[in-house]
């Protein structure tokens, strides 16, 4: 009997300069995948990034970071205990590789074999009550039980009770800031024993990133693709978890809330993902329900993988091409399928256009695949 073909690794090299290219200025985890496909490699891909800033706009090149830097970042990883995993590499997040622009490296410190889990992300308010404290580590502990891992963001409150309540059994924690910055600071030994225990803590950001405002939606996105459902504990009507929770329908997972009392604030955006059709959650049977008929097939699917635009196919775009894309453009996102149409250019051209657009600061990316201009670039 042939055996399976061991998944791809990176090698060191190739490893530093991925890290260079995404830690680049513009380079997103969309741009990334894009430029590795037209030019066949990271490394390639840095070579030529001036020259497509400058086509798209962009009044002078970024600065790329150096061999050096993207060195010195690496040993920072060792020296905390993690590592950067690359897409496609076996201990990716089989999930997360599955979602619209996955981050192409994640920094990992603890057990990848967690990953293999199938995962149920818990969220809710930092502020919570003491019964939904309960209930978080309640449903942690019996998914846990149950063979499930558990995925959350390590924040106070209801993160921390889910992270608690699945510490034995594995569970995932996802930062907002560097693998080497936890926050909050009161949780840096829980992502410490989180990752002595069999779990994992992940990040996206930089070594030494100390988290913003602006991150933690980020974290959000990552804390929805790595799961099958998410479930919202407790959370006011403005806050993360309903964030989360939209990020999780957008990407098709299920959504799942704990009713609580219409007197309490806390409980008013769990009442209102009920009342748009979440599905109801008083006990872990009824998310175990729900997830068991996905935990098949879907934890063992191969990765999604975009089929490029064949560059070869057609010359580079002119500047009257690019003009023609930056008219059809606007505030509101379109679809690029929508904007192949409309332009009549080959969809290489345009690919190649949006890539110069969004390596030069002018183009917001969507989901669902959609872009549009930035508003200041109108």
């Amino acid at each position: 009997m042939n055996k399976p073909a061991a998944a791809p690794q990176l090698s060191d090299r190739q490893r530093l300069n991925w890290l260079r290219l995404i830690r680049t200025p513009n380079v997103g985890p969309a741009s990334f995948r894009d430029l590795v496909n037209r030019f066949g490699s990271a490394e390639a891909a840095i070579e030529m990034m001036p020259e497509l800033m400058l086509a798209g706009g962009a009044g002078r090149p970024v600065r790329i970071p150096s061999v050096a830097e993207a060195e010195a970042e690496l040993e920072a990883a060792a020296r905390a205990g993690a590592r950067f995993v690359g897409i496609g590499e076996p201990d990716y997040p089989p999930l997360l590789k599955r979602m619209d622009h996955p981050p192409p490296l994640l920094a990992v410190k603890g057990e990848p074999a967690v990953f293999s889990l199938p995962p149920v992300a818990i969220v809710g308010a930092r502020n919570a009550s003491l019964a939904g404290i309960k209930m978080a580590r309640a449903l942690a502990a019996e998914l846990g039980r149950q063979g499930y891992g558990v995925v959350s963001g390590l924040a106070r409150g209801i993160d921390t009770a889910a992270h608690d309540g699945s510490l034995s059994t594995g569970t995932v924690a996802v930062l907002a800031g560097g693998i080497d910055r936890p926050y909050p600071p009161e949780n840096v030994e829980l992502a410490g024993e989180i990752a002595m225990r069999g779990g994992a803590v992940v990040s996206e950001m930089p070594m030494g990133w100390e988290p913003r405002a602006q991150d933690f939606p980020r974290r959000n996105r990552i804390i929805a693709g790595l799961s099958l459902g998410l479930v919202v504990v407790e959370a006011a009507k403005r806050s993360g978890s309903l964030i989360s929770a939209r990020l999780a329908g957008e990407m098709g997972r299920l959504v799942f809330a704990v009713p609580g009392s219409p007197l309490d604030p806390r409980a008013a955006g769990a009442n209102d993902l009920l009342k748009q059709g979440a599905i109801l959650v008083t006990e872990a049977a009824d998310i175990l329900e729900a997830i068991a008929p996905l935990t098949g097939a879907t934890i063992q699917l191969p990765p999604r993988l975009d089929e490029p635009p064949d560059f070869g196919a057609t010359p580079p775009p002119r500047d009257s091409d690019r003009q023609r894309v930056v008219e059809a453009l606007g505030p509101t996102p379109v679809s690029v399928d929508e904007l192949i149409r409309h332009t009549g250019l080959h969809p290489a051209q345009v690919f190649m256009i949006l890539l110069e657009l969004d390596l030069a600061g002018r183009l917001e990316r969507h989901s669902g695949g959609a872009v549009s201009l930035l508003v200041g670039d109108l």
